[in-house]
């Protein structure tokens, strides 16, 4: 995947850095509305209350719900422009369908949404919904990733990987068993399953991406394109591993006694999901950086061996 002819434009960039944070607001907006139980305040969908533009009555849990809206079709509106955006100043061609693959990703997040107020929080909508809303945070990450100046304009450093699996096998298992989590954790905050799958399942995922770092620091201490999210993913994974604890204490231990969301229990779930994103992203980045340098090494050797004259 080469940067291309591509030029970097800095407001281009700008606005895809500006969507994925906007993305990460949304994912916690809709986390908020899950743990106070506020996904039915708004009964009608896209309408709320019957408008469009004029707010609802402002108290309960239409504040969390409408609000939670609101910036979803913001993030949505700018999605669409950084879309066509992309289509008319990006040269290449794979980043012009990517940025409307985000667009269309976006749009089936809101019509899951919609669905899944119209159907009154059935467990497998709702629980494709948040899992779609983590697939975009993804999509518009690796868009701020390939718009940046370091990705169109320098060079990848020619890596060579002669571990056994190579790192790269490392990093796809780990989105692998990282986005069955997620999906996991989506349904069981929705009610479609019982906690026990979400936490063994954890004990697979801190397992695979704690191998993944150690061997990516192991091999790659000087590179910082590769050290810098791994690092990050490895801080974003002990941080996960506590809020997850918090939360299986403040949800389950405790849950079942509480009647209304306490503060512990939302203040956990809310950053249990964001963190999760934020894992689940950076995971992402690392294995594009890793698929990057890995490639352009292996283009170096095919281009050299190319070059050395056939022996009679």
């Amino acid at each position: 995947m080469k940067s291309g002819p591509t030029a970097f434009n800095s407001w281009h960039h700008r606005t895809a850095v500006f969507i994925g944070f906007a993305t990460l607001v949304v994912i916690v907006a809709g986390a908020v509305v899950t743990s106070e139980g506020a996904g039915l305040s708004v009964p009608d969908w896209p309408t709320s209350y019957g408008h469009l533009v004029k707010l609802p009555p402002w108290v309960g849990g239409i504040v969390y719900e409408h609000s939670h809206r609101m910036i979803a079709w913001f993030t949505g509106l700018c999605t669409m422009v950084i879309g066509f955006w992309t289509w008319f100043v990006d040269r290449r061609r794979w980043m012009k369908f990517l940025a409307f693959g985000a667009l269309g990703t976006i749009i089936l997040q809101g019509i899951l949404g919609g669905v899944t107020v119209l159907h009154f929080l059935p467990p497998a909508i709702s629980s494709a919904h948040a899992t779609v809303a983590q697939t975009f945070f993804c999509i518009a990450v690796v868009i701020a990733v390939f718009t940046g100046r370091k990705w169109v304009e320098e060079d990848p450093q020619p890596l060579a990987d002669n571990g056994h699996p190579k790192l790269l096998v490392l990093c796809l298992c780990s989105i692998v068993v990282l986005y069955v989590q997620l999906i996991f954790g989506a349904i069981l905050r929705h009610h479609g399953m019982h906690w026990w799958p979400h936490v063994v399942n954890a004990f697979s995922v801190s397992l695979m991406l704690t191998l993944t770092g150690v061997r990516s620091l192991v091999q790659f201490p000087r590179v910082e394109a590769i050290r810098r999210p791994t690092v990050a993913m490895l801080f974003l994974l002990v941080t996960q591993v506590f809020l997850g604890f918090a939360a299986f204490v403040t949800r389950v231990v405790w849950g079942p006694e509480t009647v209304l969301p306490q503060d512990s229990m939302l203040i956990s779930t809310v950053a249990h999901v964001a963190v999760g994103a934020l894992l689940l992203a950076t995971t992402a980045v690392l294995t594009l950086q890793v698929w990057r340098h890995v490639t352009a090494a292996r283009a170096e050797k095919i281009a050299m061996i190319g070059r050395q004259p056939i022996g009679l």
